[in-house]
């Protein structure tokens, strides 16, 4: 068995060893340490003149070697049951004696073994060449080969593979798994990480080459794990998987993954691994080669997404209720309910606050228990579109009222008979004027900084959330009550924003008129209240 030597110890740390090169290779060499085989470099006692490359196709690959002595060897290893075929004796007992049908059904059993036990199998097998080929053709070298023996190897998949998958399941991503290995390797490993159940089917390249393509969509719905697959078959089930209205995200190493990773919505390569080829096609590069950061990334971007959906909410709702507010009062011949300084305090202290502060909330509850958004979809969805008129359309019934509320109880004025003969640029009327806009000014305050906490989950009413769980939020609200108490009773402040003290009575009745803010229906959201509490109950 011969070996490109990929294990080499570290200069700076001679007692340890890294692997610098294939993993597979690597194996092998640490094998023949344990097996006590002399510690040196193998290419001391063979001289590599050529070699016929692995590809996932042939699944295979020969090493031509001369040896010390001058004679040439050829040295073959790849997959059982492409290369058993090749072999025509194999060598037991320090001898070589003809391959019988027996020993092949024996090696195929102790194969299918090693592959049940989620073993990765090599075969492996040597001709010695009586001359030396003008061509080192694949024809002329891999036949008539002594059969040597099989290594199954330990390649477990990493801790975190099992929870991210998991993950995905409850998220509404389907992980299918495509890999070269043997069947019942490919069987195990998906057993291991739960991406399949034992009786489940598995689809083979050869099997996959049986199918029409009306078939072959039919067969992709319901298999999530593909072994012996060659680079076409990946491109197939890719472009299948797309024909039949699923995204698909595909992650890649090797050359051959390449026409598969750029066909798909969302090319995955490998950083570490990856061929650059690979990495040119792809539109994400995976850093640590590790599938649960997909799953992390996944999960990053759903909270970023929400986020966005939660200031967006916020941020139209209450300028639908200032634009609101002014458009109606000045329509029924009243003057304008805040002034232009007012609207620009509010802009900038109580919506832009507030607004950042949501852009990094922490994540709701079950992000990753919900179903993927449909290709396509808006922000401004129906459900959302809905949310905003009403919340706003509440916040603009609570603002009228406090300002009609201000302008009757100080001023006498009533709706209807009051309005066309008052002059508001006289005393009394400036001052009930003045009164009132800061009453609104501080209503419209107070709604924006109670809805806001409504803006934080989809799902759940105010009540249902961790309010303490933001602190950026709870923050940015504390800033702008301080912050809007400063231009009601610092002194100075009070001419600038055209306000004066308001009495207990004033915040009794804002208070409690604001109170509808914390009381919209989540479930606006979706325009189905059903979808709504389906949602909550799984997460």
């Amino acid at each position: 068995m011969r070996t490109t030597p990929a294990h080499q110890p570290d200069p700076q740390r001679r007692a340890d060893w890294e692997i610098v090169a294939d993993p597979t290779e690597a194996a092998l060499l640490v094998v023949a340490e344990k097996a006590g085989l002399p510690h040196h470099d193998p290419r001391s006692q063979h001289k590599e003149i050529s070699e016929i490359s692995f590809d996932s196709a042939r699944k295979r690959m020969t090493s031509i070697c001369e040896m010390d002595d001058g004679s040439l060897v050829a040295y073959m290893k790849g997959a059982p049951e492409v290369l058993l075929p090749l072999c025509t004796h194999i060598y037991e007992n320090h001898q070589v004696r003809p391959l019988s049908e027996e020993d092949r059904a024996r090696i195929l059993e102790i194969n299918e073994s090693f592959a049940s036990d989620a073993l990765r199998v090599l075969a492996f097998a040597y001709r010695p060449l009586e001359e030396e080929l003008p061509e080192w053709e694949p024809e002329h070298v891999e036949r008539e080969m002594v059969f040597v023996g099989l290594m199954g190897m330990m390649d477990p998949p990493r801790e975190e593979v099992a929870p991210a998958i998991e993950k995905c399941k409850s998220a509404g991503i389907r992980p299918i798994m495509i890999t070269g290995d043997h069947e019942m390797t490919a069987r195990a490993i998906a057993v291991q990480v739960g991406l399949m159940e034992p009786d489940d089917r598995v689809l083979t390249g050869a099997k996959l080459d049986k199918l029409q393509d009306s078939e072959f969509i039919s067969a992709i719905r319901d298999c999530d794990v593909y072994a012996r697959v060659a680079p076409e078959h990946k491109m197939r089930i890719v472009d299948a998987l797309k024909r039949d209205g699923q995204v698909v995200a595909m992650t890649g190493d090797g050359v051959n993954d390449a026409p598969a990773v750029k066909a798909a919505d969302v090319g995955v390569a490998m950083g570490m691994r990856g061929a650059d080829v690979t990495k040119e096609a792809s539109d994400v590069i995976l850093t640590d080669d590790n599938f649960a950061t997909i799953v992390t990334a996944v999960e990053r971007g759903r909270e970023i997404y929400a986020n966005i959906r939660k200031f967006v909410r916020f941020l139209l709702a209450a300028n639908f209720d200032e634009i609101f507010l002014i458009f109606t009062m000045i329509m029924i011949g009243l003057p304008l309910p805040i002034t232009p300084i007012q609207i620009l305090w509010l802009n900038l202290a109580t919506d832009g606050f507030p607004a950042l502060a949501l852009g990094v909330d922490p994540p709701e509850p079950g992000v990753m228990k919900r179903p993927p958004r449909k290709p396509g979809s808006k922000m401004m969805n129906r459900g959302m579109a809905s949310f905003v008129v009403v919340a706003g359309f509440i916040a603009f019934l609570s603002s009228s009222f406090i300002f009609l509320w201000s302008l009757t109880i100080y001023g006498g004025w009533v709706p209807g008979v009051t309005g066309p003969l008052v002059d508001w640029g006289t005393s009394p009327w400036r001052e009930v004027l003045r009164h009132a806009r800061t009453a609104v000014f501080a209503g419209v305050v107070t709604f924006e900084l109670m809805f806001v906490w409504n803006c934080r989950d989809e799902y759940r009413w105010v009540w249902e959330t961790h309010i303490r769980n933001s602190r950026s939020l709870l923050a940015a609200v504390l800033v702008s009550i301080v912050l809007t108490l400063a231009t009601i009773y610092v002194p100075f402040m009070q001419p600038l924003f055209q306000t004066m003290p308001l009495n207990a009575e004033d915040w009794f009745v804002i208070i409690v008129t604001c109170i509808p803010a914390l009381l919209i229906p989540p479930h606006l959201i979706f325009g189905h209240k059903e979808e709504h509490e389906q949602i909550v109950h799984e997460n």
